[in-house]
């Protein structure tokens, strides 16, 4: 990407903050309050660390009920457990379509929160719900009715389809509790509060649990809905985690302010400006997407066995991966907070805490999932086709999971500064490329399972690199390119 484009997307930051300010409305830099740090202090390890953790422990929690709910379903068999990853990835892509309006408001909120304009930061989010909520209608009818003719892409087995199926149809419905989740969680990071998501994750996790083990088995007097039980437990942890987000910010108790009655008839403006940072990351995401969703396609080649022992094998590996992001929407947020306060050296020294800690924390679970893959295995299933699939798969992802820290770490540096094209660029790329590879591996050399994940060895570390040297240049580079993402004071 030339520099003349990344001041362009810069510009087009300024723009957004700037029609939204009007003179004299600009607030005193935010101080310390009983929930976020945000805007306060110098940038330190401890500061990076107060916001990435509680992202880590939500990201952790979330994926504690994919992980639940994996365990659960697999007692039913390698049928519904292949349905369900199959399903999974095809939410993954609804996700991404809705990221759209997330990725936006992170980083307008983000710099209004740094630059002290706490009345813009609170319009952006209000704002930022009722786009989402627009964006989410047609998606659930698209899904909801696309579902059936999307599953068949696979050429999975009928049975394996019928619970693709099932899964997506509760999704799909409900698309608009996971949006509301995922909407509301940006807008409190953006402004510095990853605590109130994490007690959300909370809530989700234990009402997920009980309403998908009550429903998948039938317990209490209730029909056993087996995989559609599993959704619909989903779904009800992800309507509570947003209730609960939505009721604290409207109290006017957090970080942002929903209270009031102004800012919630749909602006197109604002719109405009959400959706021109949040259409990249959401066509990243989307085609990020798209490409394991055809990396499923591929690996259905091999058999329900080895589908069955994809999702097994990256439900327990999403835990090794989601710390990497979690340090990644940290550095999204603080730089963007730094660069709303005019402080490059602040947005420097986030990005580079970030990275070093996510490059740990990714590398760490690699070692633990490379030794201990066949007992990970094990826990998932006693089926040793599947397991002996998985195992050679986790020990392939293994190896690149540093790779992949400093993929999305850099990746969220650059969102933060305003740039979402480059890392949907070499994200884009990487997974594509490996998908390339992967299916003339499986349809040409016999590839197996472990291989297919193998690919990602030759693609991750061309992403992180192009993510890394991107955001080097953009950090260390002319101060006033970075400056043009701030908002102008009056």
């Amino acid at each position: 990407m030339s520099l003349s484009s990344e001041t362009t997307e810069t510009l087009a930051t300024t723009a957004a903050l700037e029609a939204i300010i009007a003179p004299g409305e600009m607030l005193p830099p935010i101080v310390s309050d009983p929930v976020s740090d945000a805007g306060a202090g110098p940038m330190t390890q401890r500061r990076v660390l107060g916001l990435a953790v509680p992202i880590i422990g939500e990201n952790l929690l979330q994926t504690s009920v994919g992980a639940a709910d994996t365990f659960m379903v697999a007692k039913l068999g390698s049928a519904a457990v292949a349905g369900v990853g199959t399903a999974i990835e095809l939410v993954f892509f609804i996700i991404s379509i809705l990221s759209a309006v997330d990725i936006g408001a992170t980083v307008l909120i983000s710099q209004a929160v740094g630059a002290g304009d706490r009345k813009s930061a609170n319009l952006l989010a209000r704002q930022a719900v009722v786009w989402g909520i627009l964006l989410a209608i047609p998606v659930s009818v698209l899904g909801f009715f696309g579902a059936p003719h999307v599953v068949s892409i696979f050429g999975a087995e009928p049975d394996v389809a019928a619970n693709a199926v099932k899964y997506i149809h509760v999704t799909a419905a409900t698309s608009i509790a996971l949006l509301l989740s995922f909407v509301c969680g940006a807008i409190l990071r953006g402004a510095g509060d990853s605590r109130t998501p994490l007690y959300a994750a909370v809530a989700a996790n234990v009402v997920n649990v009980a309403v998908a083990w009550t429903l998948i088995f039938g317990h209490f007097g209730l029909p056993a809905m087996g995989v559609a039980g599993s959704a619909v437990g989903a779904a009800a942890g992800r309507a509570v985690g947003a209730v609960l987000m939505l009721a604290l910010m409207a109290s006017g108790r957090r970080s942002i302010s929903l209270a009031g009655r102004d800012g919630w008839l749909p602006s197109m403006e604002i719109g405009k400006r959400l959706f021109k940072l949040g259409i990249p990351a959401a066509i990243e995401q989307m085609l990020i997407a798209g490409g394991f969703t055809a990396m499923m396609i591929v690996v259905a080649i091999l058999g329900t066995a080895s589908l069955a022992a994809q999702q097994i094998g990256f439900t327990a590996l999403s835990l090794a991966f989601l710390p990497g992001f979690g340090f990644a929407i940290a550095a999204t947020a603080l730089v963007g907070q730094s660069i709303g306060a005019r402080d490059i050296s602040a947005a420097k020294t986030a990005s580079a805490i970030a990275l070093r800690w996510g490059i740990l924390w990714m590398a760490v679970g690699g070692l633990l999932y490379f030794f201990f893959a066949s007992h990970v295995m094990g826990i998932f299933t006693d089926d040793p086709i599947v397991a002996k699939a998985g195992v050679s798969a986790l020990h392939a992802i293994s190896l690149s999971l540093p790779f992949w820290a400093v993929w999305s770490v850099c990746a969220g540096t650059l969102r933060g500064t305003g740039d979402t094209r480059s890392p949907m660029i070499a994200g884009t790329l990487a997974v594509w490329v490996a998908v390339l590879f992967a299916w003339l591996g499986v349809t040409r050399f016999g590839f197996d399972l472990g291989h297919v994940w193998l690919t990602f060895m030759v693609t991750t570390p061309l992403a992180g690199f192009s993510n890394w040297f991107l955001s080097r240049r953009r950090l260390d580079g002319d101060p006033d390119v970075m400056l043009a993402a701030a908002p102008a004071h009056p």
